[in-house]
């Protein structure tokens, strides 16, 4: 007689009763919910047709391929630096034995909460004519973006390589070593397949941020297609049409192949355990330096710079925010406001994307996969382009919707559609947790599926989705031209505050709204992205 050699796993999960095929309104929910993530390429798309003969010659024009070479020369430079910059920084305080490695794993990530337009201000007001240092000339045009983008998204690299290099089973590299394995040899053919995707994922991002930035290229002159779109929005729409959908285009394809590229993220089975620890010898004062140098330069020396502006005060006449002694009143409006729209946005982007998250965990479909991929691709899509999109619809449409123009319900669905992605993954990480065993014990005991979610699964998953609206809040708290060009007049927040103050030369109140802006994207940051990253 053969014995079963199926695991008890395996033999729970053939028990299993199969799961009931998703509701037909569910289905109509998520549908309807992936068309309207579809929106803003679909828009872009029509426009460009509506061109006609003056596409390809538009296309094909300096206007266009000037902007498309510069945006991916700054998108690939900035990707290559973040790639050496971020993997080597993670490499030193999660396997070596650098000095103050644990306090350094936390600085080195801190650069997350500085928005690119924050520090492009710092650089542009440190150096050169009135600035901090005038005898130092100031840094403009590609270089300029070049270190600010650098310097503030190596931490997308870092953050996810550091991970990884913390959980990776450390058996190989034991043996590698015990077999006479040099250090390089082991790190190249050992650690290094294995946090490949680690280091490949987190580029792919840096390049998508390099290609999307709006506030450090446009404060540095340098003139990339988010710079051109935005110029051309007002007296060249068909230019700016088609040069939002050569963006979204490029954005789109880099997250093809990130996602082809990139495997679902495995299990990482050397937590808990102790990692192989290299020493530096020679090596280890570089390797400080290196550090120190990367935290001065992207935290502390922004920080400082506006510190000194606000002690140092401004003598420009007519300026609201003059230095230290003055009172903060003007900017109760500005925190009241990112904290509203941050806040609206969050919920609402948990209550309209959690059905999609629900339905690809738990009720997989067609229909389902199709409104999850067009959510994860608006995602990829630069904050202008999804602006844009909304700005020429809003403008163009007729009736009781010619209104909606520069409304506060048409900036909170620009912040959804841009940053969805975020409250669905977290949301539908924390349905994949639940155990199946509610679902089987609810459909036995004949309990429908609205009662069983709104009383077991509901209150189980709320910290994803907590999670995941603070996501939201973060990235709505620090974004930029979505809310230049749809924010309601009079609607001052706090990334709009700033970058008027830095266009009219007031850097006092750059330097204090700065540093509120930081202190609040820090708090969120910590909450929701780096004490997880910690925990290991």
């Amino acid at each position: 007689m053969k014995a079963d050699s199926s695991t008890p796993e395996e033999s729970a999960d053939i028990a299993k009763p199969p799961l009931p095929n998703p509701p037909a309104g569910l289905l109509v929910v998520v549908g309807v919910l992936g068309l309207v993530f579809l929106f803003p390429v679909g828009y872009l798309v029509w426009g460009a047709i509506g061109l006609g003969g003056d596409f390809w010659g538009t296309l094909g024009s300096q206007q266009t391929l000037r902007p498309l070479r510069n945006s991916l020369l700054i998108a690939s430079s900035v990707a290559c630096s973040c790639l050496v910059l971020g993997t080597v920084l993670a490499w030193l305080v999660a396997r070596t034995d650098l000095v103050g490695r644990r306090i350094w794993r936390l600085i080195l990530a801190l650069p997350l909460v500085i928005p690119s337009f924050v520090g492009a201000t710092a650089l542009l007001s440190a150096f050169g004519r009135g600035g901090l240092v005038p005898f130092v000339p100031r840094v403009e045009g590609f270089w300029g973006a070049f270190l600010v983008l650098t310097f503030l998204s190596y931490p997308y690299v870092y953050l996810p390589v550091l991970s990884r290099l913390s959980t990776t089973l450390p058996a190989m590299e034991e043996s590698a070593l015990l077999l006479g394995s040099g250090h390089g040899r082991t790190i190249l053919r050992v650690v290094l397949p294995h946090i490949r995707e680690s280091v490949l994922a987190g580029t792919m991002l840096v390049f998508l941020y390099g290609l999307s930035d709006f506030g450090a290229v446009a404060l540095m002159r340098y003139d990339t297609l988010t710079r051109a779109i935005f110029s051309a929005r007002l007296f060249d729409r068909a230019t700016s049409l088609l040069l939002g959908l050569v963006l979204a285009g490029l954005a789109l394809l880099v997250a093809g192949i990130e996602r082809k590229s990139v495997s679902e993220p495995r299990k990482a089975p050397g937590i808990g355990r102790d990692q192989v620890r290299y020493r530096l010898g020679r090596w280890r004062l570089p390797s400080l330096v290196l550090v120190m140098m990367t935290g001065g330069v992207a935290l502390a020396a922004p920080l400082a710079v506006f510190l000194f502006w606000v002690i140092r005060g401004s003598s420009t006449i007519g300026v609201g925010y003059s230095g230290i002694t003055d009172g903060l009143g003007f900017l109760v409006g500005p925190v009241l406001n990112s904290a509203l729209a941050s806040l609206v946005a969050g919920v609402v982007a948990v209550v309209v994307t959690l059905p999609a998250a629900y339905a690809v965990a738990r009720r997989r479909h067609f229909l389902s996969d199709l409104a999850s991929a067009s959510v994860t691709s608006v995602f990829a899509l630069p904050g202008l382009v999804v602006a844009l999109a909304l700005v020429f619809w809003a403008i163009s449409a007729s009736g009781p919707l010619a209104a909606v123009y520069q409304t506060f319900p048409l900036l909170v669905l620009a912040y959804v559609l841009q940053f969805g992605a975020q409250s669905m993954r977290a949301s539908q990480a924390a349905i994949s947790a639940l155990p199946m065993g509610y679902e089987d014990a609810a459909l036995t005991l004949g309990v429908g599926g609205r009662r069983r979610f709104l009383r077991i699964d509901l209150p189980l998953v709320m910290p994803g989705l907590v999670a995941g609206g603070g996501l939201v809040m973060l990235s709505t708290l620090k974004e930029l031209p979505a809310t230049l060009l749809l924010a309601p007049i009079g609607f001052q927040t706090l990334s709009t505050r700033i970058w008027n103050a830095a266009e009219d030369g007031f850097f006092a109140e750059v330097g204090i709204t700065s540093l509120v802006l930081i202190l609040l994207s820090g708090l969120l940051t910590w909450l929701f992205v780096m004490r997880r990253e910690f925990r290991v």
